[in-house]
């Protein structure tokens, strides 16, 4: 396979709480003002990224895994996802809160709808003042039940929120309640799955008048009580790999690139992804050179073997995945 770091073109999304931010910080072409997420890397059904460079510039994802197999995706990927890709890459746009919502583990995702579950995790590249998101339930003794009697009145009091800022990132297991509120411009790393529980929507309306719909009994048997702190700690040190979150479903680091330097991915055995998450860097692999500007992403398959980096001052999100995949990772058909 040849090996080059590879771009896809971005998949727009309109949302009822999306906002201007990803054409007007992220430059992504769009004149709408309600764009809520930008599918950088996807395999979903319908929704599968397409080339937008090099060698392999008009074929799309699922070609690359069906004519490159475990060069693209790494032996033991290739062994366990077969031609699915595990993760899904966005960006998101909040101009209004998000739903608040849980996702389903592998298990009851491949009960209900032959899927794989939905683990995630946030990385804040800007908010609002005093932005925040919802994370896990206030009472961690609570009953699931009081998920199916949500109100305005009660809403406050359920669920947990916490302040954000830029550079703070954030775990999101499956089952774990969660949404992301005002103001909040992100960077998500997730497996490949499209399925949301919704508990409360805030009580809005379409332009219709319609209300989206709420899914609050599944939710209920969703969700689970996280006693961890789910923000990461970490602490930058130039060109140099900072990790962010380490699961079984996607490694992700973060790297201060500013200077020019090598880095070897011969024995990952994963394909690597970068998302620029603040300034701008260039990456060069297989003797071709991308250069990777805030709000870009691209790939590397599995068989890249060293990457040179250089920048005066960007930030990196490095995701690869090499979790324990015989114990937690279930085959979709």
């Amino acid at each position: 396979m040849k090996v080059y770091p590879i771009k896809f073109n971005s998949i727009l999304k309109e949302k009822i709480w999306g906002g201007h931010k990803l054409g007007s910080v992220l430059s992504k072409q769009t004149t709408k003002d309600n764009i809520g997420e930008s599918w950088e890397i996807s395999d979903v059904n319908g929704n599968v990224s397409e080339v937008s460079n090099g060698l392999y510039k008009g074929s799309n994802l699922k070609d690359l895994i069906i004519n490159h197999e475990s060069e693209f995706l790494g032996v033991n990927n290739f062994e366990h996802f077969g031609f699915n890709f595990p993760l899904l890459i966005k960006f998101l746009d909040a101009k209004t809160d998000l739903s608040v919502q849980v996702h389903p583990d592998n298990d009851m995702a491949k009960a209900h709808h032959n899927s794989f579950g939905k683990t995630e995790m946030w990385y804040i590249m800007d908010s609002d003042e005093d932005a925040n998101i919802v994370l896990g339930l206030k009472d961690e003794n609570i009953n699931p039940e009081i998920l199916n009697y949500i109100t305005s009145k009660n809403v406050e009091t359920v669920f947990n929120r916490e302040t954000v800022k830029k550079g703070d990132s954030f775990f999101i297991p499956a089952g774990k309640i969660h949404a992301i509120g005002a103001g909040v411009l992100a960077a998500e790393i997730q497996q490949t799955s499209d399925i949301t529980y919704r508990v409360y929507d805030w009580d809005r309306t379409d332009d219709q008048g319609h209300r989206r719909e709420l899914h609050t009994q599944l939710a209920e048997k969703a969700t689970k009580q996280f006693n961890s702190n789910a923000k990461a700690e970490y602490q930058l040190e130039a060109n140099e790999s900072a990790n962010l979150v380490n699961c079984d479903y996607f490694t992700t680091n973060i790297i201060h690139v500013n200077d020019t330097f090598v880095k070897s991915y011969e024995h990952l055995d994963s394909f690597i992804i970068f998302m620029c998450v603040e300034g701008t860097a260039s990456i060069t692999s297989g003797g071709n050179t991308e250069t990777l500007k805030m709000g870009e992403t691209i790939l590397l398959p599995a068989v890249t073997e060293e990457i040179v980096f250089s920048s005066t001052s960007a930030k990196l999100l490095e995701v690869y995945v090499v979790g324990d995949l015989n114990k937690t990772l279930l085959k979709v058909s």
